[in-house]
């Protein structure tokens, strides 16, 4: 059973593969091919199921999709929804560059990571919504990952995202969980033993 991730992103299909990993059973992840929707929801939860529906209609498959970003307490939440174009620009080093810039002198550098998840197909919608929850580093530390991962220091640990394994990265973060709230959902819509 094929079921399409609604990302033109291929590192994504090959993180949510190693996330979800044995729990897709007879689930094919398969990238979108289609045209790429505008995102003007004002959650995430809106954004992830614009992507879902418009793969969904696009290919008639069951379509998965989320939205993410990171959202720092003392900006109201910013970056936020727009963290992938915080700068004005999708370049994850310029978008670093100014969330530190616009925290230079804050003492309260609590952040977290939100990912809605969301599913389309012809019996309806669901999403689902984590959080990873931590605070902002004065500098990006670390390599692995992608995105804020170098800034961002997860609670309860001594360390950034970007300095963390991708196995320890897809167990803990916002994306994993909520991708794994979802499956459940997914294996059954799709008629699969849970």
């Amino acid at each position: 059973m094929q079921v399409v991730l609604a990302t033109h992103n291929a590192h994504k299909v090959v993180e949510l593969r190693q996330i979800l990993g044995d729990g897709l059973g007879g689930i094919e992840l398969v990238a979108y091919r289609g045209p790429e929707p505008v995102e003007d929801g004002e959650t995430f939860a809106a954004n992830a199921l614009i992507k879902a529906r418009a793969a969904f209609e696009s290919t008639g498959l069951t379509s998965i999709a989320d939205d993410s970003g990171i959202s720092v307490d003392v900006l109201d939440g910013a970056p936020g929804i727009h963290s992938a174009r915080y700068s004005g620009t999708r370049d994850d080093a310029v978008n670093v560059t100014l969330l530190l810039r616009n925290l230079v002198d804050a003492t309260n550098r609590a952040a977290h990571f939100t990912c809605a998840a969301a599913l389309v197909d012809a019996d309806g919608e669901h999403v689902e919504t984590r959080t990873w929850v931590g605070s902002i580093l004065a500098e990006p530390v670390g390599v692995g990952g992608f995105g804020y991962d170098p800034i961002f220091k997860p609670n309860g640990f001594s360390v950034s995202a970007g300095e963390l394994r991708a196995e320890e990265k897809n167990q803990f973060s916002h994306r994993a969980q909520a991708f794994r709230a979802l499956l459940p959902v997914l294996r059954a819509r799709v008629n699969l033993a849970l």
